[in-house]
């Protein structure tokens, strides 16, 4: 609920402050006194336009400030949006609307962040319904009419599986384009398998090119390589007076010197041991390693002819062998894309003509849902109409079949007519402003649970009535105020008395200049104004007192 409004230098507005109460909030006053002002704060407030003609004369700047109370469904839905824009959360349960206008310039705030009047706008229309003419009027854009008739309806689940449904079928277009603009062309199709013969012919393995060529190096050099095998063993063992001839005669040295000094001559006649039989393990490896080496030039031109093939591959597609073996495997797919691509989009079709179908399906269920529940609420707002004035007014629903999607199939608007022989027309097409805030009225009120916005603003609902409907209009407000916050700017007594809280509008000249005012009123000021508005006079406060006095016993 709107719990707080303060306005400055807004038109003939110097500063106001209002506290508005939960339910239904009447504001009263003279013609020309300035109960539209108001009504142009809270528009302003939602993002509406405004430029520097709105601010009071001498002033430098205009300021709009508004405080709402707000229950956790609409705090929840207002916070992704709070949240993307950077703006602090609601403490308390509470969120701030300010907008500010200069000579040259405009700034808005949510929650004391500064923000666009796109994003005041956007919150604005989660908040406040304004039925004037010209201003915020959800419910007559068919969507919305569409969006509620649902809520009334309990279609949340249809609607979900609508849209889950069309989500399935988006992606599935994704995937099917995604395999269409991969697909090869019949050339592309047999360059890339004629690519995976020629490298399967090769058939090469991971790394095959370091190990043959590790290999080659060696067998390019084996005469070397044998040679210098045999020099070095004929060093080591074989040769005369080779290394192990030395240890040898030096082992038989310590041997007497540990006849002498036992205890070390022991230590170094084990080294010198070790010493030798590590020279002749030495040695023999070197003779083992040199025979290993070999000296067939057939198996050096098949190594080179292996590295041959492996070296144009990696020409041709590397210039490693990894990638030369990952273009195989690619060529090998798109191949095999192409020559199973008419059954892959047999798949395609079949699993979209399954989806379609089901869409269809739950698109029907989703109709007959709606059209059963727009029975019964033309029904239930017929009888509203009625009292509210339309007592042959007719509300129709009329329905076009468009291309299932996530909303269902239906395109839908309601049609009302006034008056026995005039065609029902659309409700955007409503020429009279009173005639339409009474049909919104019945709107609301049946539709009071499914309606999340939490504050709606009646102006100009009594126009051209009185008598019996005058007080209908009065108890439908107050009913609908058990349910959502209401604000109405009227001029009928039968309207007023049934308030919860009553404000006035009053207009007046101190020192040549113009103000106007808005304060609520107590108990006897309301008597006053109620009978301000029946003319005035000892006769019209009577009248009044009974007003009240009956609206009193009635609650």
């Amino acid at each position: 609920m709107l719990t707080y409004l303060g306005i400055d230098n807004l038109a003939l507005i110097e500063h106001g402050e209002i506290e508005f109460a939960p339910g239904f909030n009447v504001v009263t006053g003279e013609t020309g006194a300035g109960k539209s002002v108001l009504l142009g704060a809270v528009s302003l407030l939602l993002g509406g336009r405004g430029d520097r003609s709105i601010i009071r004369t001498g002033a430098a700047r205009c300021s709009i400030c508004g405080i709402f109370r707000l229950k956790d469904a609409i705090l929840s839905e207002l916070a992704p949006i709070l949240e993307k824009a950077g703006v602090p959360h609601c403490e308390n349960g509470e969120l701030q609307l300010k907008r500010v206008i200069t000579e040259n310039s405009g700034r808005c705030y949510l929650n004391d962040s500064p923000v666009t009047v796109h994003l005041l706008r956007t919150v604005g229309e989660l908040l406040i319904d304004i039925h004037a003419a010209n201003e915020h009027q959800s419910l007559i854009h068919p969507q919305i009419q569409l969006e509620l008739l649902d809520r009334f309806a309990n279609a949340g689940e249809l609607k979900n599986q609508c849209a889950d449904c069309c989500t399935r079928m988006r992606a599935l277009h994704a995937e099917r384009e995604s395999f269409e603009k991969d697909m090869p062309s019949a050339a592309e199709a047999a360059h890339f398998q004629m690519l995976a013969e020629e490298i399967r012919e090769v058939d090469p393995k991971l790394h095959e090119d370091e190990e043959l060529g590790a290999k080659h190096e060696l067998a390019s050099h084996a005469r070397v390589i044998k040679e210098d095998a045999g020099s070095l063993n004929a060093l080591l063992s074989d040769g005369e007076d080779s290394v192990a001839d030395r240890l040898s005669e030096a082992y038989r040295m310590l041997q007497e010197l540990a006849k002498l000094a036992p205890d070390e001559g022991t230590r170094l006649l084990e080294t010198c041991g070790v010493l030798s039989e590590n020279v002749l393990e030495l040695a023999d490896a070197i003779v083992r390693f040199g025979d290993s080496v070999e000296l067939d030039g057939e198996a050096l031109a098949a190594i080179e002819t292996r590295l041959d093939a492996l070296y144009t591959l990696k020409r041709r597609y590397g210039p490693t062998l990894e990638q030369v073996l990952t273009a195989a495997e690619e060529a090998g797919q798109k191949a095999e894309a192409y020559r199973t691509g008419d059954a892959r989009r047999r798949e395609f079709d079949e699993k979209e003509k399954v989806l379609t179908a089901e869409l269809a399906g739950y698109a029907k269920k989703l109709t007959a849902l709606r059209k059963t529940a727009a029975e019964k609420f033309a029904a239930e707002t017929g009888k509203k109409l009625a009292a509210l004035g339309f007592a042959a007014g007719l509300l129709e629903a009329e329905w076009d079949v468009t291309e299932p999607g996530p909303n269902g199939q239906d395109r839908f608007e309601w049609l009302f007519s006034p008056n026995p022989g005039e065609p029902p027309r659309p409700l955007r097409k409503i020429a009279s402003s009173g005639e339409l805030s009474r049909i919104m009225l019945a709107l609301k009120t049946v539709l009071a649970d499914a309606d999340r916005v939490p504050v709606s603003i009646f102006d100009e609902i009594d126009v051209n009535i009185g008598g019996e409907t005058a007080v209908q209009v009065g108890e439908e407000l107050r009913h609908l105020g058990k349910r959502r916050q209401i604000l109405c700017i009227s001029h009928l007594a039968q309207v007023a008395v049934q308030a919860d809280r009553h404000f006035v509008v009053t207009k007046h000249v101190t020192d040549n200049r113009t103000s106007t005012s808005v304060a609520v009123l107590d108990k006897n000021g309301r008597k006053q104004e109620i009978a301000r508005m029946l003319g005035g006079g000892a006769a019209a406060l009577e009248h009044a007192c009974k007003l009240l006095k009956k609206t009193v016993s009635h609650e």
